[in-house]
């Protein structure tokens, strides 16, 4: 962190960092101080010497939220949220998505890396539909949505088989207003496993009521 803080500031002209691996500045990118007091240094270094910061952090495996609060906290304050993706039937392609964008939208793209190692762009690229194998929708269901839904679920044992939680998941859900079907209830359930929002403990689920969103 120091080094990075020190090139920043003593670089003259500097327009653009990328930093890749922003997951090993933070011990713990579960930890909601941690993650909070990284996202602030990146701003006050965007905020103090006008820059562009790129950061590169994976996905959960499973669905397309980054990874822990960390990732959270990146997604809340981005301007822009870029998803490369590695063809399933070419490695050597990569296609670019705008999952979310604050200014003018752009159509995706793809490109491959050329024998110099320099990036080329593919032409008339076919995207792979990926809706069906999509995760849960970060946006979908607001935190406190989420937490009363839950409470709801876990009012009556503290400890939810899986055999039995995805059903109770439906059910808690819809009681709040929104209704999922089976296979949508499994990705809620990765979800919110994924989010910490819901804990393993050998073969049952337990709420845990201070996740961070």
């Amino acid at each position: 962190m120091k080094k990075i803080e020190e090139a920043i500031y003593e670089i003259e002209e500097l327009g653009l960092v990328i930093i890749d691996g922003i997951r090993d500045l933070a011990h713990d990118i579960n930890s909601p101080g941690e993650s909070t007091d990284l996202i602030t240094k990146l701003m006050q270094w965007t905020d103090q010497r006008r820059i562009h910061i790129h950061t590169v952090l994976h996905l959960n495996k499973g669905d397309d939220n980054t990874r822990g609060h960390l990732g959270t906290e990146l997604n809340n304050k981005a301007e822009t949220i870029l998803q490369i993706t590695k063809n399933e039937f070419d490695k050597n392609i990569s296609s670019v998505i705008a999952m979310h964008i604050r200014d003018k939208d752009f159509e995706p793209f793809a490109f491959m890396i050329n024998p110099d190692g320099l990036p080329e762009l593919v032409e008339d690229y076919q995207h792979q539909q990926t809706g069906n194998n999509k995760g849960f929708d970060y946006a979908e269901v607001s935190e406190d949505k989420h937490r009363e839904a839950l409470k709801l679920l876990f009012s009556e044992a503290a400890l939810v088989s899986y055999s039995s939680l995805i059903g109770k998941l439906q059910n808690s859900y819809a009681s709040i207003g929104h209704s999922f079907g089976i296979n949508k209830a499994k990705k809620l359930k990765t979800f919110l496993e994924n989010k910490k929002m819901i804990l393993k403990e050998d073969k049952f689920y337990k709420f845990n009521q201070d996740f961070y969103y």
